[in-house]
């Protein structure tokens, strides 16, 4: 099992990831960065999950419930 640590750093890079991907373009209007952009979103959705609970309630104020729900939500493009 990887250490707590490890989940953190996918989160960090993941945002950092983003933030690169939206300084290329808008997401509205560019598939494949919309793309890259949704796949470090569930990269991150799925590592906060892996995060130990007393270490998220020593960050309360951050949505952890929200942020790991995120995975669950169908992209507009899966929508029927």
């Amino acid at each position: 099992m990887k250490s707590w640590k490890n989940y953190a750093l996918h989160i960090v890079e993941s945002i950092e990831k983003i933030d690169r991907i939206r300084e290329r373009g808008d997401l509205r209007e560019d598939a494949v960065l919309y793309d890259a952009a949704l796949r470090n979103l569930q990269t991150l959705s799925e590592a906060t999950q892996r995060l130990p609970e007393n270490l998220k309630r020593q960050y309360d104020s951050i949505p952890w419930r929200s942020i790991s729900g995120f995975r669950n939500i169908l992209a507009p493009h899966d929508v029927a």
